[in-house]
């Protein structure tokens, strides 16, 4: 069996998210799976960095699979472009070590947040941006995001009430990238928990409008409690924009 590592881009706005799920064929590991199995005419379990959710789109997942056939890899990467969706595209396949695993290899992750303060979205860009329409407090922001990198317990920042495994996460930083009325928000860690990006975002969010202050942070994160984080932003202007590891 060869290991394939695959670099996937694609449009998360109609699927319901990375994972494969047994109530929808709308996922991003399904529609992979249902083209490599078509080629290799056997079962094929392909591995994502990570989950990404509903609507949030990836410049740059990362992926790996097995199998055993008699192709070269630049022939798999063509069968797999001519036949996924055009909102789905490999951007490059190489062979691997056997026991490489694109998400337990993993040492850190860079998820990009586009955000529009101005009074409309571009018409070409409006379903990769979200469309806050208001003006924000960068300097503010950054200062609460200092007080959140940092290896800490996110719990306050995550979705799954009923998470039994460690919310510890180390975020490493922070950075902020403003462009005429367009704010980019970049987030890098050694892993994400669910909805993390998106509550931190929008408690950051919060911060900028001055209905929180930037010293809140620190007891948020004491708290370990959703209740007492900001809101979720929608995730048509999230990105998995970069995978990193050390192979």
């Amino acid at each position: 069996m060869t290991n394939y590592r695959i670099i996937v881009e694609y449009d998360g706005s109609r699927y319901d998210g990375w994972q494969k799920q047994g109530n929808t064929d709308q996922t991003i590991q399904g529609k992979i799976e249902t083209v490599l199995e078509r080629l290799c005419g056997q079962s094929v379990e392909v591995h994502g960095s990570g989950r990404t959710d509903a609507g949030v789109h990836a410049l740059n997942q990362v992926a790996n699979f097995h199998v055993d056939i008699n192709k070269k890899g630049q022939e798999i990467m063509e069968y797999l472009n001519h036949y996924l969706p055009e909102d789905i595209r490999v951007k490059a396949l190489d062979q691997v070590p056997e026991r490489f695993h694109s998400r337990l290899n993993a040492q850190e992750k860079t998820y990009l947040y586009r955000i529009e303060m101005g009074e409309k979205k571009q018409v070409f860009d409006r379903k990769y941006i979200y469309g806050l329409h208001k003006s924000l407090d960068v300097e503010a922001m950054e200062r609460a995001a200092a007080l959140l990198c940092g290896e800490h317990d996110f719990k306050s920042f995550c979705s799954n009430r009923k998470m039994k495994k460690s919310t510890v996460r180390n975020l490493k930083k922070i950075e902020f990238e403003k462009e005429d009325t367009r704010l980019f928000v970049r987030f890098t860690g050694n892993g994400f928990l669910y909805n993390m990006v998106r509550i931190l975002m929008g408690t950051l969010i919060e911060v900028g409008l001055k209905e929180r202050r930037p010293e809140e942070m620190s007891g948020i994160l004491k708290a370990l409690d959703r209740q007492m984080a900001g809101y979720t932003v929608p995730p048509e202007g999230l990105f998995l924009e970069s995978v990193n590891y050390l192979l």
